[in-house]
């Protein structure tokens, strides 16, 4: 009897182990190869549990990059092939997420032609981003307007106002407080997000393929520096994403400076005291119930013009970090660091310092994984493919043409899939990431 009940607790452990091969190795058919079906993709929404994100019950990690330019140059026929090129060589690189522009307001190739008008010529374009995205099993955080001018910005909504004589003010930040502009806003969130995608029927507000939305690209109110219009603008607009959308994730889209609520031990921290006065306060702004995680900036050449290197990877080793602990002990969300780059303009660039600086970012990034830490990923700033040359800012590059950032780009991927699946199910589904 005793032998009897042993063989029987050893077929039992057998097939233990055989279900939890034959579950995990579905999960991950679920997670990947879903993406790749011709029909419509039963793929989950990625979700937030405290400082963690999840997908299928695991904890989901990204590796992230950004592509601005997707829908722009998914409009031509000529350029389209790009989006599916870059989207294959994040895929080949093992990368999961890709953060690009969902806006384009009065300008060139314009979304958004004028308050409320759309050209359906660029949402088709826009469409078939989220489907290439779908296609190459990357998801997209897509981002809502801009502070800055480029692509339209906060600016262009304050000229139509203007120019429709419904606002009392010409200042940019008026994008923040005047109610015509802030119907002119909600009015495109709400057609985006309830738009049908021409390519699958899926509207955009059901597509797991959208990581998450952001609502805004380093928004900044300098002409209220207590920081309480830019908080009631991310209060009232995050709710109202939340009233139509209660499947994405929702972030703000700031670069992290520190603010006038917080404490002497952050405003330190910020790369120099004027950047608390840019009316952005990262802690108070993150805080907000309606908003998912928060989101980080790290640009060193940008912030500490004339800082040597040494002083540069002594503050983004602190700025990343600081922000972590904030996701972990003061917030309980995930961070996320949506833009970080070395500029190749900076006096006395090395190729050798930005391999340094990113792998930096990405040994923060994995060791807070590891631990199961608020730190979730980051972002590259940007990846472009051959022939973009217009496209081409101080920070951009072709992967493939950088051997060593495409290594360490695949090697992150491959760390950060193995702390979701273990070694042998990584290695089995990203043989040529993990090799």
């Amino acid at each position: 009897m005793a032998a009897t009940n042993g063989l029987f607790y050893h077929i039992l452990a057998f097939t233990s182990c055989v279900a939890f091969i034959y579950f995990s190795l579905r999960d991950l058919k679920d997670d990947f190869r879903s993406h790749f079906s011709e029909n419509k993709p039963q793929v989950r929404f990625v979700e937030r549990n405290g400082t963690q994100f999840f997908l299928g019950g695991k904890p989901f990690y990204v590796n992230g990059w950004n592509s601005y330019w997707l829908m722009d140059q998914a409009v031509e026929e000529s350029t389209r092939p790009r989006v599916s090129t870059i989207f294959r060589t994040g895929s080949q690189m093992g990368l999961t997420v890709c953060r690009t522009w969902a806006f384009n307001d009065g300008t060139y190739n314009a979304l958004q032609i004028s308050p409320g008008h759309f050209d359906e010529r660029v949402f088709q374009a826009l469409d078939r981003v989220l489907d290439e995205a779908r296609r190459h099993g990357i998801r997209l955080i897509l981002s809502l307007a801009n502070n800055l001018d480029a692509y339209g910005g906060k600016s262009q909504y304050v000229k139509w106002a203007w120019e429709e004589g419904v606002s009392v003010s010409a200042s940019n930040d008026s994008f923040f407080f005047d109610p015509s502009i802030k119907s002119y806003f909600k009015s495109y969130l709400k057609t985006l997000l309830t738009r049908s995608n021409h390519m699958t029927g899926v509207q955009y507000k059901d597509d797991p393929t959208i990581f998450a939305w952001e609502l805004m690209n380093e928004p900044r109110c300098s002409s209220d520096s207590s920081g309480r219009t830019l908080q009631s603008w991310i209060e009232e607009m995050s709710a109202y994403v939340k009233s139509i959308d209660q499947n994405h994730l929702l972030t703000v889209g700031l670069e992290g400076f520190y603010g006038p609520t917080s404490p002497p031990e952050k405003l330190s921290i910020n790369p120099g005291e004027w950047f608390s006065m840019l009316g952005s306060d990262f802690i108070r702004n993150s805080k907000i119930p309606t908003i998912d995680f928060a989101s980080v900036h790290v640009y060193p050449d940008n912030w500490m013009v004339h800082a040597d290197i040494t002083e540069k990877e002594r503050f983004v080793s602190k700025w990343v970090k600081s922000h972590i602990e904030d996701g972990e002990k003061i917030l309980n969300k995930p961070v996320l660091f949506t833009e970080f780059g070395l500029s190749n303009t900076a006096n006395g660039f090395d190729h050798a310092h930005r391999l340094l600086f990113y792998k930096s970012i990405f040994d923060t990034i994995y060791e807070s994984a590891k631990r199961n830490g608020a730190g979730s990923g980051a972002f590259i700033w940007q990846l472009i493919v051959e022939g973009m040359e217009i496209f081409h800012d101080s920070f951009a590059f072709v992967p493939e043409s950088i051997p060593s950032l495409h290594s360490l780009l695949k090697e992150q991927s491959c760390r950060l899939a193995t702390l979701r699946y273990g070694s042998d199910l990584a290695t089995q589904f990203f043989k040529n990431v993990c090799e």
